[in-house]
Formats: structure tokens, C-alpha cells, sequence
């Protein structure tokens, strides 16, 4: 007789409503900030990716912070507080795909924050990359970033797939700080 498997169960854990997941919020251009203030002003978790860059005036320089991605922010919601994120001034909708809004693996996220938070210079690019090797940083201001290692113009790169929004991030890695991640590890 073969086992009984508990479907119901299975399902329930992988479709429970309250527990929460990350989603990609599309503001208003330029929104990036206040909606990001709103959200935490409501209590719900939000992510912004920042870099720092030079700008120029005509009668002065001045470092500041932009979103990393124009016009995207990031939530960590349950289903109860989906409403209230799109009803936030500045919110024009959720990324969706085939009509559902598009998770963002939490892996994603960490190397979101990795990446932000290292000072390296990062490039963004909507363009569709080769596949590389899996690699884990494993020294320096980048150490726990997994993505995979391209090579762009004899460089190489740490190259971290957004899916849910379509976008690629690279980095610049010194050989010496990385390590090929093994079949199995993500």
C-alpha cells in the first residue's frame, strides 16, 4: 500500500496567506522615497536600494543617495496588507506577471542588500545575460553574495538576476574573493 501524502497540508504551506513574501511595488516616477516613508509610516516593511553618486550643479557638487532601481520599491507583506501597499499615495501598481504580483525570493533581497551596503559600484542592466558559473563571495565587503560569474570586457563580474523585476546587477570581484558554488547549492 503506498504511503498517504498530506496534499492539504503541502498546500497549505506553500499558499498561506499570512506569511509574508516580498513583492516589487511600481511608484510614480521620482516616488521612490516618499513612498518608501508612507509604507514604514504604516508599519509595513519596505525596502529601498540606494547608491550613493556624484551630481553637479552649475554652482556646485554634491553627493547623494538615488534608488538603485528607478521607480521600484520593495515590500515584505501578508496577503492582509496587500490592499493598503497599492492604495499608498505613490503606488501605481504591483509588478505582476500572467495577472498575479511577482514574488522576490528573499535570496534576492539579501543580495540586494549585500551589494547596497558594500560600496562597491554596481551597474544595472534590463539586457538578458549568459548563464555563469554559481559562485559565493567569500572575503571582503561583498562576503555572502551568491549570483553567478560572467566575464564583460576581460573583467570579471558578479552578475545577481532580479527576476521579478527583470533586472541584473554586476559587480566587479577579484578572483581571489570567490568561490564556484557546488551542484545543489543556489
Amino acid at each position: 500500500m503506498e504511503p498517504m501524502r498530506d496534499e492539504h497540508k503541502v498546500l497549505k504551506e506553500k499558499e498561506n496567506p499570512l506569511v509574508p513574501k516580498w513583492y516589487a511595488v511600481y511608484t510614480r516616477p521620482r516616488f521612490e522615497k516618499q513612498v518608501y516613508q508612507r509604507l514604514m509610516e504604516q508599519g509595513i516593511e519596505a525596502y529601498l536600494p540606494l547608491v550613493k553618486t556624484m551630481r553637479q550643479w552649475s554652482d556646485r557638487k554634491k553627493m547623494v543617495e538615488i534608488p538603485l532601481f528607478s521607480s521600484y520599491v520593495f515590500v515584505h507583506i501578508d496577503r492582509r496588507q496587500y490592499d493598503p501597499v497599492v492604495r499608498t499615495d505613490g503606488v501605481v501598481k504591483y509588478v505582476s506577471f500572467e495577472g498575479k504580483a511577482a514574488t522576490i525570493p528573499p535570496d534576492q533581497i539579501n543580495n540586494l542588500k549585500i551589494i547596497v551596503n558594500s560600496n562597491e559600484k554596481v551597474e544595472t542592466t534590463w539586457e538578458k545575460r549568459q548563464k555563469g558559473d554559481k559562485v559565493i563571495v567569500t572575503a571582503g565587503t561583498l562576503k555572502g553574495l551568491r549570483g553567478e560569474l560572467i566575464t564583460d570586457g576581460g573583467r570579471r563580474k558578479v552578475l545577481v538576476r532580479i527576476e521579478g523585476i527583470d533586472q541584473n546587477l554586476t559587480v566587479e570581484i577579484h578572483p581571489s574573493l570567490i568561490e564556484k558554488v557546488k551542484d545543489g547549492g543556489s
